[in-house]
């Protein structure tokens, strides 16, 4: 069967914040969401990232001439064509986002080509897939995050939370201590409490820090200092009792074996709406896999869940805030997360369609 793909269509979304948000090194009020659907034969599958509306210029200007024409079953072909052409404009950021979401596009075209669900199409490893409710942003006043957390824990069953620190690139640490009390306080002495620096500590910083989260019971420390030090990340890591964990920023597979040749994390996180899509999502895993590591998904839960039920060393998804939220909005076919674990679809596809109308008024590309 060879089905040829149609010149992909482009959609930029941007939708305000519920709340102003930041974390410890950014802050923000927008989130926008870039889409591309893949046509072939009478199938459309859908794919996505999130970045600035100059990934949707690339990928409509770059990519999508390089795709249409292209076998839609041959996934590591076009995924391949689309690296190599992204040489001289470097594969990291916005290039490495809109390979992503045409990746993603793809595989979920494959799916509905040949009818079946996508974790049908890469073959299941477990049926539910454990989340972690991810939000707690240094912006929350107590109530508020302690309404969001409570929401999740008490209202949602969902046992494992993350909050946000290092506020202010780390100045405000007695602010972040009193947050993961508060949040602790919140959520009980039962489920798994996470902190997220965002990297804003320095090495000796995050040490100390550390040493006091897990006299709170915090067992995961995600960037307690730039994922582009290495060398900081292993040294935090074996001084503190947490699991340190990173990988968020991984455009490309090298980047991940750099992190793992490093011994830099406990827990590898992998983004494939910035990695490559899913092709390279999985094949990062794999690596993971055989250096003995678990991994997590960053972000974009409806873009994960599907893959992360096909990997056998996956740990859990990140149920993150902002994206639950514009990825309910946007599309029908959300998942719920009621008592820790999402069931990814059973239909055809990673199950999620545009919801074009109800996009209409978010649309700004």
């Amino acid at each position: 069967m060879t089905m040829k793909l149609r010149l992909p269509a482009v959609s930029v979304y941007t939708a305000p914040t519920d709340a102003p948000e930041a974390d410890g090194t950014l802050a923000w009020q927008t989130t926008t969401m870039v889409v591309t659907e893949v046509t072939a034969g009478d199938a459309t599958g859908t794919g996505w990232t999130y970045g600035p509306r100059a990934v949707g210029d690339f990928l409509r200007g770059e990519l999508a001439p390089l795709v249409e024409g292209r076998d839609a079953l041959d996934i590591p072909a076009v995924h391949d064509a689309m690296c190599r052409s992204v040489r001289n404009a470097g594969r990291q950021g916005i290039a490495a986002c809109a390979i992503s979401a045409l990746d993603i596009a793809l595989w979920d075209l494959k799916a509905r080509l040949l009818e079946v669900p996508l974790t049908g199409l890469l073959g299941a490893a477990r049926r539910r897939v454990p989340v972690y409710g991810s939000g707690g942003f240094t912006t929350y006043d107590d109530t508020h995050m302690a309404a969001q957390l409570g929401g999740w824990v008490h209202g949602q069953q969902i046992p494992r939370v993350k909050i946000k620190i290092g506020e202010s690139w780390g100045r405000a640490v007695p602010r972040d201590l009193a947050r993961v009390r508060a949040a602790r306080q919140v959520i009980g002495s039962r489920a798994e409490l996470y902190v997220d620096a965002n990297g804003a500590y320095t090495r000796k910083q995050a040490v100390r820090v550390g040493g006091v989260l897990a006299e709170l019971g915090v067992g995961w420390f995600e960037e307690p200092v730039s994922s582009d030090d290495l060398t900081g990340l292993r040294l935090v890591r074996d001084a503190v009792v947490c699991d340190v964990t990173a990988g968020e920023y991984g455009y490309d597979l090298p980047y991940f074996a750099r992190m793992i040749a490093a011994g830099a994390v406990d827990c590898l996180q992998i983004d494939a709406t910035r990695c490559g899509g899913l092709t390279e999502f999985l094949r990062a895993a794999a690596l993971a896999h055989a250096h003995g590591l678990e991994i997590s998904t960053h972000c974009a839960p409806h873009a994960h869940a599907a893959a992360a039920a096909c990997v056998p060393n996956l740990r859990h998804i990140e149920w993150f805030h902002d994206h639950v939220r514009i990825e309910s909005m946007l599309f029908d076919g959300a998942l719920d997360p009621t008592g820790g674990t999402v069931r990814p679809v059973t239909g055809i596809g990673h199950g999620l369609t545009l919801r074009v109308e109800e996009a209409r008024e978010f649309r700004v590309a």
